[in-house]
């Protein structure tokens, strides 16, 4: 690159830049971006479904101990808040101090995880709707559940 010499008010000379040489930058960081851009926002949506998956199989673990100790799931109203806080059914005589999960995790779009006892696919059904958070959807947006774990 071909650097312009001036004259500053000190008498010395300074280097820098042409309009053209910049422009040129400038294009060639477009481009780049261009490339680069589609491959990263499809590695975050591939990453926060994997999220999801992850996050369904701990709740259904987390159930499953639920099961073991109370000899069935929490229905649906007691809902996934059964692994946090005892239910108020004085069935419940094995409950797990301190609970089966710290928390209840939230899904990569702050959406909770729904519950169903019984389920629709299966004796119980874990999970979201998708980013969108409608029923349905394709893709990104499509419903995620523990009926799609391998």
């Amino acid at each position: 690159m071909k650097h312009t010499n001036k004259m500053n008010a000190r008498g010395c000379t300074e280097k820098g830049f042409t309009l053209i040489e910049i422009m040129v930058v400038v294009i060639i960081l477009g481009i780049l971006a261009a490339i680069v851009a589609p491959n990263v926002i499809g590695r975050i949506d591939d990453a926060q479904i994997a999220r999801v998956n992850q996050d369904l199989r701990g709740i259904e673990t987390a159930l499953k101990f639920y099961k073991l100790d109370n000899f069935r799931y929490p229905d649906t109203e007691q809902s996934l808040n059964a692994l946090v806080t005892r239910p108020a059914d004085p069935t419940i005589k094995n409950w797990k101090t301190g609970g089966y999960l710290d928390r209840l995790p939230v899904d990569p779009w702050g959406n909770t995880y729904e519950y169903l006892n019984p389920g629709n696919h299966g004796e119980i059904d874990i999970y979201t709707l998708g980013r969108d958070g409608r029923p349905g959807g394709e893709g990104i947006d499509a419903d995620i559940g523990n009926w799609d774990l391998e």
